[in-house]
């Protein structure tokens, strides 16, 4: 008998975007702009800094409390109990308790084709059944995934905004798929990027859904500006958060994290210009990638996904790309290999990147 279970021998760990030291020794570049990972282009929350100082003099020396001030916080700015919410080490850390909480062998996880990799690979990683439908139009097909339900379904995974192709499902969508999910499906709702899509008002807001069998997964990691700390958070029926709370980590998330994220509550002047900044970038981007011919999907988070005419072609633009000092993502252990998603960056930021683009569609007509 193996050592390694089959579907861990053969599951294909999770890769991070490139790393601008590395690109700058390996291009033999001075300067190298990151548009690959969906990060702030602001940095952190200053106020969340703030609290991290804090809790440094504060003493490491002392375990944290599982997150329960921030739990106690988010539950008075949400009007839920504490009971409701769980914090962990960003979303796919509580996404993770999820999978080994809910999911039995004879389970099976139904998503979209090519969703977000972190996820597929906690949920591969499980060795159950791993389901999907494809896209329509780029957009989760509900209806599709509604179809798909069988006896065996116990967990459906929706990211909305989706990540890496950026769309949303709508209130009236979300509403006929809802009616045909039984009671004993368990639906997470993913909302890494929900402060980018708050205000559109198409958009279905899950805390304006608290069914028993639905969990939202929140972090701070992007519109907050802390992916360093690892802090996010989850809502759901107390049920599920008390079950939730029996496998994660007891000392989860850090002492240091959980300040981060109590002070970026704080932060609104932040969170504020943070969506001034992204919503200006949208513009500059899609913009410019429409007067150089490039198709895109139209986003509703803080990237864009450009779609080519090939796999070689993606794979030669993000080459070339990175080789003008602008690191993108590639898309292919997503499972979109003829796509490559841009992050939004600051003014100067997204400006490098429409020039490196015009030089590499210039260079590909020669």
């Amino acid at each position: 008998m193996p050592l390694v279970p089959s579907y861990i021998a053969s599951l294909r760990p999770y890769e991070a975007g490139r790393n601008m030291e590395e690109v700058k020794r390996e291009y033999g570049l001075d300067k190298v702009v990151k548009l690959a990972s969906n990060e702030n282009p602001l940095g952190a929350s200053p106020l969340a800094l703030e609290a991290m100082q804090r809790a440094l003099r504060g003493g490491l020396n002392l375990y944290p409390t599982g997150g329960r001030e921030l739990r106690e916080r988010l539950a008075s700015q949400f009007d839920l109990k504490p009971e409701n919410v769980i914090a962990g080490s960003g979303s796919e850390g509580i996404m993770s308790n999820i999978i080994r909480t809910f999911l039995c062998d004879e389970d099976e996880v139904l998503t979209t084709e090519s969703a977000f990799i972190g996820f597929q690979v906690l949920a591969k990683g499980r060795g159950i059944s791993y389901r999907t439908v494809p896209y329509r139009e780029w957009t989760y097909d509900l209806p599709a995934l509604a179809a798909a339900i069988t006896e065996r379904t116990k967990i459906i995974y929706l990211a909305n905004p989706n990540n890496p192709t950026g769309t949303i499902f709508t209130r009236l969508e979300f509403d006929a798929f809802y009616r045909h999910v039984p009671e004993r499906v368990l639906i997470i709702l993913d909302e890494a990027y929900f402060e980018y899509a708050k205000d559109n008002p198409r958009y279905p807001d899950s805390m304006h859904y608290r069914y028993d069998n639905v969990i939202t997964l929140r972090t701070f990691s992007k519109a907050y500006g802390l992916a360093g700390a690892r802090i996010g958070y989850g809502f759901a029926h107390e049920d599920l958060i008390a079950n939730l709370l029996k496998v994660k980590l007891p000392f989860e998330p850090s002492l240091v994290a959980e300040a981060a994220g109590l002070g970026a509550l704080d932060d609104k002047e932040f969170l504020h210009r943070t969506l001034e900044v992204n919503a200006r970038g949208m513009r500059m981007l899609t913009e410019g990638l429409r007067s150089l011919g490039i198709r895109f999907v139209p986003s509703d988070a803080n990237f864009v996904m450009t779609v080519w005419e090939s796999d070689a072609e993606a794979a030669r633009v993000a080459e070339d790309l990175l080789r003008e000092g602008v690191i993108v993502r590639p898309l292919r252990a997503f499972g979109i290999p003829n796509a490559i998603r841009v992050s939004i960056g600051t003014e100067p930021e997204n400006l490098v990147f429409l020039n490196a683009m015009e030089k590499v569609m210039a260079l590909a007509k020669v």
